[in-house]
């Protein structure tokens, strides 16, 4: 999916963790690291949750596709094209990789609206028995969730940067040191 989307401003960015950008340089070292930590656990979640609705949007379009070009569809043909489809969008994405594959939150009223989108995954088992218009109704709702979840991702991944420009900026005047920041993580750690 190409699309133009507007770049994120700075103070959208750091709202999702409720600063602005004046507050930054008031944060001590453990508070901007806590709540860099805490936007990167948030955007693995989202970004667990964007596969989690990728694949069943994939496999709506699949079943679109194999109608649009005369070929019955039916569920066998379903799980035989299954890893055609999935593999589709591999390696496709904002080129960000998570720092860790398994999610420790997930967004749950994202994760339950998928959940009533696709009835537990029912719809998508029912997928060769659908109309097209029930198809063309789930796709638009799964592509609407995924520009939602994308939105969101990007976003934190703005103030992720945000963070680590802060922490960058820190070190670059010298406000912090290796040796500071090691020693205040050494204190952190045996408290």
């Amino acid at each position: 999916m190409s699309e133009n989307v507007a770049p994120i401003d700075d103070t959208t960015a750091l709202e999702v963790v409720g600063l602005t950008p004046d507050a930054l340089s008031g944060l001590d070292l453990a508070e901007l690291r806590e709540t860099r930590d805490g936007a990167v656990r948030t955007e693995t979640g989202l970004s667990y949750l964007r596969r989690l609705v990728q694949a069943p949007l994939d496999m709506v379009r699949g079943e679109l596709e194999r109608r649009a070009a005369g070929h019955p569809g039916d569920l066998a043909t379903l799980v035989d094209d299954l890893p055609r489809i999935l593999s589709e969008h591999s390696g496709s994405g904002s080129g960000r990789q998570p720092q860790t594959l398994e999610p420790t939150e997930v967004d749950p009223e994202l994760s339950a609206e998928l959940e009533a989108i696709t009835e537990g995954g029912m719809r998508i088992a029912m997928l060769p028995t659908a109309t097209d218009d029930e198809l063309v109704e789930l796709s638009g709702r799964l592509d609407e969730l995924e520009r939602r979840v994308s939105r969101r991702r990007r976003t934190l991944h703005r103030c992720i940067d945000v963070l680590n420009g802060e922490l960058a900026r820190r070190y670059g005047s010298g406000e912090l040191t290796v040796e500071g920041a090691l020693a205040e993580t050494g204190r952190d750690a045996g408290d």
